[in-house]
């Protein structure tokens, strides 16, 4: 191998390694169809349920402003009108780099369960990757998927739908030595355990107002993948109205250690090293064309000022955290364990971050 990329395999090593609205109706989470489709778009029951099939403009989003974690709520004795039906909530929660099978793992899945019961329950929930540490599952019987899945989330009543991260594919996170057989070992585990679910490396669903597409970012990240290229924008001009969310282990911007995708820990001059195929990924196929990006990665929670006609959004805090030290504009952001949670309407989104005790510390809403 030559000194050139001898000194990339090095600084890969160096850089990438990690040291309510309850009266609303909800969408019955049991009400779904586990997907087997390979790299297709797939649609749960639950997603059939609020899809009336009417053609209107999607407009333009419209943030309505930061409530500084207070939701002002409305006056209901104005505006209530009985003979109007609360409008239908799709809510779930994501969280990322949660695969520690440590106590804080297992304080933010309590804390989850209890914010969701109080709300009136979740519909499902998003894994943003790294999902076992350090090196992945090596079979499908692996106890991890026990001690680092099914046992810290085991009260909670709804399905995760989970995409893969650097430290799910062997090596320590380093990328070095790719080992894909550990993403078929969590792609198989979906036929074993209803509540985790990963058709593929990457794929697309639907449930009620929003449409959903997962991503494998560390193929992205180390060598861009044209499968996705072709698929991702695809979907996101299929899927009509709805309010789009791509999800993916890597960041687009993030003021967290990795930083900002093509300068990624400070090594802007380094290829690959330095996540410009994330770059360039991003720019070109989800940047005003997915209304929001959710990412992990960074271990912290951040709302991001949209960039790019998009919204990014940072939840990789679900067992343990890093600094912050970045200064993209942000509306909130937090170096505490917690979660984020959404909440979806046809004309709004709602999100909110909660710390692992179960203290929400920031609402922000965004109308079309």
């Amino acid at each position: 191998m030559t000194k050139p990329f001898t000194l990339i395999f090095l600084f890969l090593i160096a850089c990438n390694a990690d040291t309510s609205e309850s009266s609303a109706s909800r969408i019955d989470p049991n009400k779904r169809d586990l997907p087997v489709q390979n790299n297709e778009q797939i649609s749960s029951d639950a997603g059939k349920v609020l899809d009336r099939g009417k053609s209107r403009d999607q407009g333009t989003l419209k943030d309505v402003g930061d409530d500084g974690g207070r939701d002002p709520g409305l006056d209901m004795d104005k505006v209530k009108d009985a003979t109007q039906d609360p409008p239908e909530i799709l809510r779930f929660v994501a969280i990322g780099d949660q695969g520690e099978g440590n106590q804080k793992q297992y304080d933010v899945g309590v804390s989850m369960g209890k914010v969701c019961d109080a709300l009136g329950g979740c519909d499902f929930g998003l894994l943003l990757g790294d999902n076992f540490y350090d090196s992945g599952v090596d079979s499908v019987n692996d106890d991890m998927f026990n001690s680092h899945f099914a046992m810290p989330y085991n009260h909670l009543d709804f399905p995760f739908y989970a995409v893969l991260g650097n430290h799910d594919l062997g090596g320590g996170g380093l990328g070095i030595d790719l080992d894909r057989s550990k993403a078929d070992y969590q792609i198989r585990y979906s036929q074993m355990n209803p509540k985790w679910i990963m058709p593929s490396e990457y794929y697309s669903f639907s449930a009620g107002p929003v449409f959903f597409a997962g991503l494998d970012t560390t193929d992205i990240f180390f060598r861009g993948d044209s499968d996705q290229e072709r698929d991702i924008p695809a979907w996101a001009s299929s899927a009509g109205t709805k309010w789009k969310i791509a999800f993916g282990h890597h960041p687009y911007i993030s003021n967290g250690k990795h930083g900002n995708a093509g300068e990624y820990d400070g090594v802007k001059f380094l290829p690959i090293a330095n996540g410009e195929y994330i770059e360039d990924f991003v720019k070109d196929h989800i940047c005003g064309k997915y209304d929001f990006y959710l990412a992990g990665h960074d271990h912290s929670r951040q709302d991001l000022v949209s960039k790019c006609g998009t919204e990014f959004i940072v939840s990789g805090a679900g067992a343990k955290t890093t600094e912050i030290k970045g200064n993209n504009p942000n509306h909130f952001q937090s170096d505490k364990e917690g979660f984020l949670l959404m909440e979806a309407t046809e004309s709004t989104m709602k999100i909110q971050f909660y710390d692992k005790d179960g203290n929400l510390d920031h609402t922000r809403r965004v109308t079309r």
